[in-house]
C-alpha cells in the first residue's frame, strides 16, 4: 500500500477589520486618557527678570551753579568733630552727597573714592561724603570698607538743602523726600568749580578726579 504523505496544515491568522463601533470606542479612549504633565517648571528667561528701578529725582530747587560761592557750613563728622568748609580754603574740596551707608550703590561710589584717594591726595584735595546717617553708622561704614576720608552726618538734611541735594524723589510711582546723589567740586578759593547731578556710582571717581586735576 502506498504511504499517504502527511500534509501539515498551516494556519494563518486572519485579522478581521475593526468594526466602526470598535474604532469609535478606541478613539474616544485616547481623547479621555489623562496626559502626563512634567513636574519641572521652565526657568525664567533673562528678559523676564527685571531689576528694581533706581529712584529718580523729581524737579526741585535749582542746583548751585559753577562759579558761585559754595555755601559755608559746619557739620558733625563720623568721629564727632566739627568740620567747617572754610577751614579747607586753599585746597580743592570734593563734597559728595549719597543716600545711605552700606547700600549697594553708595558702597560702590565710596569704594571708588577710596581706591582713588592717593590720586586726590596728589592734588591736595579733600574728600567729604555726606548722608543723613548718624556718626555711629558712618563709623561702621568706614571700618567695614576701609574708607580713608571723612563722612559727615547730615541727620536733619540741612547741609543737603543748602546744596539743593534734598529733593523729591520717586520710585514705583511713590514720591518721597531724600538725598539726590550729587557731587560738588569746590576750588581753592571756595567757589563751586563743577556740579555733578544724577550721578552713576560706578566710575564716578574718575570724572571727579579729572575735574579736580583741571584746577591745577
Amino acid at each position: 500500500m502506498a504511504k499517504k504523505k502527511s500534509v501539515k496544515s498551516v494556519k494563518k491568522t486572519v485579522h478581521k477589520p475593526a468594526t466602526k463601533k470598535a474604532a469609535a470606542k478606541k478613539a474616544a479612549s485616547k481623547k479621555t486618557a489623562p496626559q502626563k504633565t512634567s513636574l519641572k517648571k521652565a526657568a525664567p528667561t533673562k528678559s523676564a527678570v527685571k531689576k528694581a528701578p533706581a529712584a529718580t529725582a523729581a524737579a526741585g530747587p535749582a542746583w548751585p551753579r559753577a562759579g558761585a560761592k559754595a555755601p559755608d557750613f559746619t557739620a558733625v563728622a563720623h568721629d564727632g568733630s566739627q568740620v567747617k568748609l572754610s577751614a579747607f580754603k586753599g585746597r580743592p574740596v570734593v563734597l559728595y552727597f549719597y543716600p545711605k551707608d552700606d547700600t549697594p550703590g553708595c558702597t560702590v561710589e565710596a569704594c571708588g573714592f577710596r581706591d582713588a584717594h592717593a590720586q586726590f591726595g596728589r592734588h591736595k584735595a579733600v574728600v567729604l561724603g555726606v548722608s543723613p546717617d548718624s556718626p555711629r553708622s558712618h563709623v561702621k561704614f568706614r571700618e567695614k570698607f576701609g574708607l580713608p576720608f571723612t563722612l559727615l552726618a547730615d541727620e536733619n538734611h540741612a547741609l543737603a538743602e543748602k546744596f539743593g541735594a534734598w529733593r523729591e524723589k520717586s520710585m514705583y510711582g511713590k514720591s518721597y523726600m531724600g538725598v539726590a546723589r550729587s557731587t560738588f567740586v569746590i576750588d581753592r578759593a571756595g567757589r563751586i568749580a563743577k556740579v555733578f547731578t544724577a550721578v552713576k556710582p560706578e566710575g564716578h571717581e574718575r570724572e571727579v578726579l579729572a575735574a579736580v586735576a583741571a584746577l591745577d
